[in-house]
């Protein structure tokens, strides 16, 4: 049984008096242990999965199954349990009075999770970052490091479920590879992810499949090497996107 489970996934908003169909009738698989790059223009819809399996986009049609159970209504402890989000910027994540310690040991708390310390400890080690770095504010860490911190949060709660929704774009250039490679352990160890990004790079190395959407629309659904591969069997949207992107 698939772990993620996305069947007719629809989520329409209503903007300035009109109705805009983000997702229209999506559906895909993630089995357990695999990693799943989303990709496509902005504004096609990748973004919006992310935020219906969290409860932060409104679902209009079909569901979403996790671990062959519909979604909770509100997402509540259980959920979290299960799946954790990183977003675009860190500071979604993180307080800037609030040293590395409570941000990560709050999640925990509240929770009802013991033995924070050494989650702690052992997450930021995980993102590479040494222990001494749990006393330090966000001012005091680069972009790359805030970033590193917030996917640390996400580990502390020992989710099965990893989504990233551009966890680079914020970032300057020279610190994108730092947590691409933190996202590249994380697949290496079996985590299973869905990650919208940009960096064909990571997508090519990373995931197991790729999903190209365009205008809400599911476009193609294929092995990663496929892809990237084989060029001659993708729809001629997916050859302009390709195109455009690689040769950036």
């Amino acid at each position: 049984m698939a772990l993620i489970e996305i069947e007719n996934l629809s989520v329409t908003f209503t903007t300035a008096g009109r109705k805009v169909r983000a997702v229209q009738d999506v559906s895909f698989k993630v089995e357990a242990q695999q990693s799943f790059g989303l990709v496509g223009e902005s504004g096609s819809g990748k973004s919006t999965i992310l935020r219906a399996i969290c409860g932060m986009a409104p679902i209009t049609g079909g569901q979403i199954r996790i671990d062959g159970k519909p979604l909770p209504t509100p997402r509540g402890r259980a959920f979290a349990a299960q799946v954790q989000m990183v977003f675009q910027d860190p500071y979604a994540s993180l307080h800037p009075r609030h040293t590395v310690d409570r941000v990560l040991s709050e999640p925990l708390a509240i929770h009802g999770q013991g033995g924070s310390d050494a989650k702690i400890e052992q997450a930021l080690i995980d993102v590479g970052l040494p222990p001494a770095f749990r006393f330090r504010y966000p001012h005091q860490l680069s972009g790359g490091q805030q970033q590193r911190v917030a996917i640390a949060r996400s580990l502390c709660m020992e989710p099965k479920i990893l989504l990233f929704d551009e966890p680079t774009s914020a970032l300057d250039p020279e610190m994108i590879s730092e947590v691409l490679e933190v996202m590249i352990e994380l697949a290496d160890t079996g985590m299973t992810m869905i990650c919208v990004t940009h960096e064909m790079g990571f997508a090519r190395k990373v995931s197991n499949r790729v999903i190209f959407m365009d205008q809400g629309k599911i476009v193609e659904d294929c092995p990663k090497d496929d892809f990237f591969n084989k060029p001659e069997e993708r729809s001629l949207r997916a050859k302009d996107f390709l195109s455009k992107i690689l040769a950036h």
